[in-house]
């Protein structure tokens, strides 16, 4: 067995095992229980590592935030279920941005010897849960004191939305990533029925990874036309989206990373043929939606995913493996346009969030997982993923690859810069003509058009936001397109001019 070589930092972190679990539908109540599923995830994770002794050195677990159920101590209630005694247990907040921020993390506190085996886990069982709840039907699992001294909290929670989006009741991820996506329409000159061809390509193209992803929730390929054609079974949700171009939280999903210092992954006879390195990382954050200057552009994505090549010392076209984070269309297009690559290129491990699955917070565990397959199987190529939470609001970036990173692994929060970007002032509240910047047209279950949101312009270019009810709007908005229009707001609705 391969002892770290004469150059390697022993403190060099690397991820050595990884699991990853998708339950399907009809499997027991009991599997999904959150402490069953990470548990599961994290006897894989050990077994794919090859180091039985691994579970037991384990000096700290960490818990990406779950949705479907808040135990005050999530990682202690995990380690108490499996039988060890870690020093430390940690969670996350909110965000799928997590995952990539506690691997950050880890990696920083194994390189400072602050921890020398951490494991990294989450799962989110919303399917089981929602199920539960429409029947009224309590869940069997496992349950913590409430009393229990809650666990560190590794990172800060984030105020997402602007006054002038609560106004309206503007705040779901559904509500606002699909007037991102007629914001990009509207640049890119594209007429309404292009545009959804275009997308409806790019997502064909990622379900067709999900195929043969085998801890995918959909593993099917889907055509262009399947995914652009609105029919009972694939519906308008948020107008230019149906339900095969949104998020899939449908799941029962978990999974785990395990990573160690090079010095203890060695010591345990972990295989270097296992091994898997940080090479860098960032953290940004991105001002909010009524205060970005453009709603297709992401500054914070164009700092830290630029940052992190930089603290890798590699270019984007070095990159051979790409995760980008897909819950819907726009962040992807937002996502590669910032980082300088180009649709046509594979841009998912996993398949993405609505074919892979999107379980809340914990989707980039399993890009991860999934990239560090990748990789193995392409030893010395470089794997780049991107984290986003909210509204394109939270972002984490990693670069990983068999070789070790020279001078180690580096990190940074580059948020100044980040911070210095022009910004737009936002109007909670507006009288008078406005300009269409984008929009949506919600729909019901039924299919029908409920509520048409705008983001609008002012005159002086501020941004305020408005909404209609009114059918011939909600009409022109789905048939034609909408970005560009003069319109006039009283108090919190707007009527085309």
């Amino acid at each position: 067995m391969a002892a770290p070589s004469a150059q390697l930092d022993p403190r060099t972190p690397v991820l050595v095992g990884v699991g990853q679990v998708n339950l399907e539908a009809g499997a027991p109540v009991e599997a999904a229980d959150p402490v069953a599923l990470m548990a599961e995830a994290v006897h894989r994770a050990v077994t794919d590592a090859g180091a039985a002794a691994l579970l037991a050195a384990v000096d700290s677990v960490r818990v990406v935030s779950i949705l479907a159920v808040r135990h005050p101590d999530p990682g202690r209630l995990l380690a108490d279920h499996m039988g060890i005694s870690p020093a430390d247990t940690a969670l996350s907040p909110m965000g799928g941005n997590s995952p990539q921020s506690l691997v950050n993390t880890a990696a920083l506190d194994i390189a400072a010897g602050r921890a020398d085996a951490v494991i990294v886990t989450g799962c989110e069982p919303w399917r089981t849960r929602q199920a539960a709840r429409r029947a009224g039907t309590p869940l069997p699992w496992a349950s913590q004191d409430p009393a229990t001294p809650p666990a560190r909290v590794i990172g800060g929670e984030l105020d997402m939305s602007h006054p002038a989006e609560t106004a309206l009741g503007i705040a779901m991820p559904v509500q606002v990533y699909p007037v991102f996506e007629t914001a990009l329409r509207a640049v890119a000159g594209r007429s309404p029925d292009a545009h959804l061809q275009h997308i409806a390509g790019l997502w064909s193209r990622f379900s067709q990874v999900a195929a043969t992803n085998p801890y995918a929730s959909v593993r099917h390929g889907f055509s262009a036309e399947e995914i652009a054609t609105p029919t009972a079974d694939n519906r308008w949700i948020g107008y230019p989206y149906t339900k095969w171009l949104v998020s899939n939280d449908r799941v029962d999903q978990g999974a785990a990373l395990i990573l160690c210092s090079a010095e203890r992954a060695a010591a345990l006879g972990i295989s270097r043929d296992r091994w898997v390195f940080p090479l860098a990382g960032t953290d940004t954050t991105e001002a909010l939606v009524s205060l970005r200057h453009d709603l297709h552009r992401s500054p914070a994505i164009r700092v830290g995913g630029r940052r992190c090549l930089e603290l890798a010392g590699v270019d984007i076209d070095d990159v051979a493996h790409i995760d980008l984070y897909s819950c819907f269309p726009s962040a992807v297009q937002i996502g590669a346009d910032e980082l300088g690559l180009g649709l046509d290129r594979p841009l998912t491990v996993t398949g993405g969030l609505t074919f892979a699955g999107g379980p809340w917070n914990d989707y980039v565990t399993h890009s991860i997982a999934t990239m560090v397959g990748v990789l193995r199987d392409d030893p010395g190529s470089i794997g780049l993923i991107t984290a986003n939470g909210g509204l394109i609001s939270k972002h984490a970036f990693g670069l990983y690859s068999t070789e070790p990173p020279t001078g180690g692994f580096r990190h940074e929060a580059p948020q100044a810069e980040v911070d210095a970007v022009p910004a737009r002032e936002a109007a909670v509240e507006h009288e008078g003509p406005v300009t269409v910047e984008a929009y949506t047209v919600m729909h019901g279950r039924d299919g029908a058009a409920e509520r048409a949101l705008a983001a609008c312009l002012l005159p002086d270019g501020r941004r305020t936001w408005a909404a209609s009810t009114d059918p011939d709007v909600m009409a022109t908005f789905v048939a034609d397109e909408g970005c560009g229009r003069a319109a006039r707001v009283v108090d919190g609705t707007f009527t085309l001019a």
